[in-house]
Formats: C-alpha cells, sequence, structure tokens
C-alpha cells in the first residue's frame, strides 16, 4: 500500500470509529494556542488565574456546564489560580485519565527578545514566544482535546480530566499540581496522568531520530553554602575572608563528580539510543549499560552535557551574594547550589556529600527549602508503552520510541508521591537546541505542534477506553 493509500485507510478507519478528521479544528485550536501565549502568566507581571479563566470560557462554549468546569485560586495567590475540567466516563469504577500542564512561564524582558515574547509570532516555520515550547502548546492542546471530544459526542470508559495549573517554573512560588495533590486530591485522582517532561528528539536537518518517554526524572533541590565573618576594615585584610571560604568552596562544587548511577529510566535511553547514534557515542552508551564504572566510556558520553546530566546528580552554584561595603571586610557571604538529584537518592546524601567536598568547617552548608516529598518514579508498564508505540508508529513509521530520565523536574514530582502515575509524553519533537525553552526567542515548529495535536488527541482517546 502506498503512504497516501494508507493515510486515507488511517482516515476511513478513525472516521468509522466517531472520530472526525485531524485536520478539524484547527483554526480554532490556534486560536486557543494563541490566547495562551499572549496570557502574561509570568510570576512577576502575569496572571494564571486569567489565562485558566479564558480556557475555562472555551470549554463552557464547546457545551461543558459550570459542575463540569471549576476555578480554583488558593488563598493569598490571586493570580496563580488554574483550572480542573472533566468529561465523564461511562464506567464509574474505572479511574480516570488525567491531562495536566502548566500555564506559567519563565520570565521574559521584551528588551532581550528579537520579537514580543507574549505575542504568538509566526516565522519560517516555527512559532515563536515565551510558553509556545514550554508548556503552552501542550495546554492549548489539552483544551482542544476537551472540546473535540465534545464535539463529536465521544463517551469515553474512563472519565477525562483536565487540570491547569500555575507555579511549576518558579522555585519558591507556589505550585498548583502540589496544591491539587493537597487541597483537592479527589478532584484530580486518576489512573495515569500525562504532562510534560521530554519531548521527540530531531537532528540538525530537522529529521526524527526518536520520541522519548518521561520515565523518571531528577529532584530539584537547593542548597545553601554560607559564611559568617566578623569583618572588618579593609585597609586591613587578613585571610579569614568569609568571601574567600565561601570562593574556595564553590570552585570544589565545580570541579566535584557525583558517581554514574543507572535505573530503569536511564538504561533503557542509553540501550535504546545507542543503536540509533551508533559509532563512538552508541558503543560508550553500550559499555556504560554493561558497566557504569567504565571511566573512558564515561568521559565519552559526559561531551554532551545532557547525556552527562543523565548519568548522576549534579550540583551548579546559580547565585552569590556577599558584603555589606565596598571598603569593609564581609561580614557575610552566601551562595545557592542547586541540584539535580538522581531518582532515589535522598537530599540527606547530598547535602552529606556537600558538605565533604567543601571540606571547610567555616563553610555551613543548609536546605533552605524543601519543595515537594521524594516518589519513586511511576512503572513505564506495557499498559503505558503500548498506546504510544501504537499511535508513534502509525504517525511517524520507523521512529523508535525510548524511555528517558529528564535531568529537570515537572510537576510529576507532586503527582507520584500523592499516588497518581504521571508520565511526560508530548508527541512534540523539538530541535537540538531544545527550542530555547528558558532562554531567549523560545519556538517550536509549526509542523511539529500540529503533529503533537493529533499524537495527543489519538493517545488519550486510546488510555480514556483501556
Amino acid at each position: 500500500m502506498t503512504t497516501t493509500g494508507l493515510m486515507m485507510a488511517l482516515a476511513v478507519m478513525g472516521m468509522a470509529h466517531g472520530a472526525t478528521s485531524d485536520d478539524d479544528g484547527k483554526v480554532r485550536f490556534l486560536a486557543t494556542y494563541k490566547e495562551l501565549v499572549e496570557t502574561n502568566t509570568t510570576l512577576s507581571a502575569g496572571d494564571c488565574t486569567l489565562a485558566a479563566t479564558r480556557m475555562a470560557a472555551r470549554l463552557k462554549a464547546a457545551g461543558y456546564p459550570d459542575a463540569d468546569v471549576r476555578i480554583f485560586v488558593p488563598e493569598g495567590h490571586p493570580k496563580e489560580g488554574g483550572l480542573i475540567a472533566v468529561l465523564p466516563g461511562s464506567d464509574p469504577k474505572a479511574k480516570a485519565i488525567l491531562m495536566l500542564a502548566h500555564v506559567d512561564v519563565v520570565e521574559a524582558k521584551r528588551e532581550d527578545w528579537t520579537r514580543d515574547p507574549f505575542t504568538l509570532i509566526e516565522e519560517n516555520g516555527y512559532f515563536y514566544g515565551r510558553g509556545t515550547s514550554d508548556m503552552k502548546a501542550q495546554a492549548a492542546i489539552w483544551v482542544d482535546n476537551l472540546v473535540r471530544f465534545r464535539e463529536e459526542g465521544f463517551r469515553p470508559r474512563r472519565a477525562i480530566k483536565l487540570a491547569l495549573t500555575c507555579g511549576e517554573e518558579t522555585s519558591g512560588a507556589l505550585n498548583g499540581a502540589g496544591w491539587l495533590a493537597e487541597h483537592a486530591r479527589a478532584e484530580i485522582d486518576a489512573a495515569l496522568a500525562i504532562t510534560e517532561g521530554v519531548d521527540g528528539d530531531l537532528d540538525a536537518q530537522g529529521h526524527r531520530v526518536a520520541l522519548e518517554v518521561l520515565a523518571a526524572e531528577k529532584m530539584s533541590q537547593n542548597f545553601v553554602f554560607e559564611v559568617t565573618n566578623k569583618g572588618g576594615h579593609s585597609s586591613r585584610p587578613v585571610p579569614d575572608n568569609a568571601i574567600y571560604h565561601l570562593v574556595r568552596a564553590v570552585d570544589k562544587v565545580s570541579h566535584y563528580e557525583f558517581p554514574v548511577q543507572l535505573d530503569d529510566a536511564n538504561r533503557g535511553y542509553f540501550s535504546g539510543m545507542a543503536r540509533i547514534v551508533g559509532g563512538q557515542n552508541g558503543a560508550a552508551m553500550t559499555a556504560v549499560v554493561s558497566n557504569p564504572e567504565d571511566a573512558a566510556a564515561v568521559a565519552i558520553l559526559d561531551k554532551d552535557q545532557n547525556w552527562h546530566a543523565m548519568l548522576r546528580t549534579t550540583c551548579v552554584a546559580t547565585m552569590l551574594t556577599a558584603g555589606h561595603a565596598t571598603n569593609a571586610l564581609p561580614q557575610r557571604a552566601r551562595a545557592n547550589i542547586n541540584c539535580r538529584i538522581f531518582p532515589g537518592v535522598s537530599r540527606e546524601e547530598v547535602l552529606a556529600q556537600l558538605v565533604k567536598v567543601a571540606d571547610d568547617p567555616a563553610v555551613t552548608v543548609s536546605v533552605p527549602e524543601v519543595r515537594g516529598p521524594v516518589a519513586a518514579p511511576a512503572p513505564l508498564t506495557a499498559t503505558i508503552m503500548a498506546p504510544v508505540v501504537t499511535v508513534a508508529h502509525q504517525m511517524w513509521p520507523g521512529v523508535p520510541v525510548v524511555p528517558a530520565l529528564e535531568p529537570g523536574a515537572s510537576d510529576a514530582q507532586f503527582l507520584n508521591p500523592a499516588g497518581i502515575p504521571t508520565y511526560g509524553i508530548t508527541g512534540l519533537f523539538t530541535d537540538p537546541d531544545g527550542g530555547n525553552i528558558h532562554g531567549l526567542n523560545e519556538r517550536i515548529r509549526i509542523q511539529s505542534v500540529h503533529e503533537g495535536r493529533t499524537f495527543l488527541y489519538r493517545l488519550v482517546k486510546i488510555y480514556a477506553n483501556q
């Protein structure tokens, strides 16, 4: 059968099952996506509650009753609210599927960007704007899914829930997913949740390399190095200088590597990618999976910053503050050390190791804030993976599906401990640079967004009828 014939056959099969064409509602979807991107949801000047309210209006316009659409606003956080919505299922005994997305975005200054970060711009095959990739494309797809399902009269076996939240992007801010897990656990209860985490990989020429599925993620934890001192006049310097103690300790962190660790996620990733990348890198991946203490193989993989981060706990200095006057010896010096902790490793273990690395009694190491409990990653069972593989192979024949360990962290860190298995599955393919998420001129390929919309529409339907 030709490719055209295959696509026509798949379209006919979809229509026979009551689905509309994947092209249906594209204009409406783009309007939803545009409205989300152009609603500023930064912590400093944005309003997540407004974004959630606008998405709720779209659901109500599609026919969802008030009882199935709720705006929640945590007390004392009027602009950090979110949305919970549900399409009821036919089997009250079957647990729901939860579509989870955060709508807040990283800060973006207009003067630094080539284009207005809060205007959705289509240019040279890309969508540009803050949040176009992280993660308003998927948030808009989730809203669009509920609208499409309602229009079709789709009655899933399992209820399909939507949660749009705030606070994922800013350490120290109220996290909406964490708030829901604590205050509205029953409303988001689900057999599984799908969110961000990892995407599909494109090479430099835009060819698809692999579709990744988040199997585990690191835990983000800040530690503080601090030195206090009696200080004095700068005209009479002494070796016992708070800044000198701090700088030496921070420098030691820069040279320290935590040991390589393997779990099902990164073992599966390197095993799968070894066959794809081949050559020296592929051989190194195979060697590390066989022996994580193979220093030569580790050194090869460490040249790639993503692979380096996937292999171990990492810690890096991110902020420094010191001194109180230009003509005085410093009385206090502080550094923030941001660690991404390997799954299964405790904060206490990392804290103890940082104390050893600093190796200076003048430097205290502390945990300023604990954000979220530690939990084991959700298991990647056949129930989870088989639908992903099925839809991926329909859409992108020959593109492998591989598990991955995400060096960053998503809102899965709040839902997994609450007993809701959460997976990062997007169907969105991104460039090798990640589309500049968190950076200047964030972007994502237009084709990727539309294909991701189709992928997630089909995938959620399969999960909902399992």
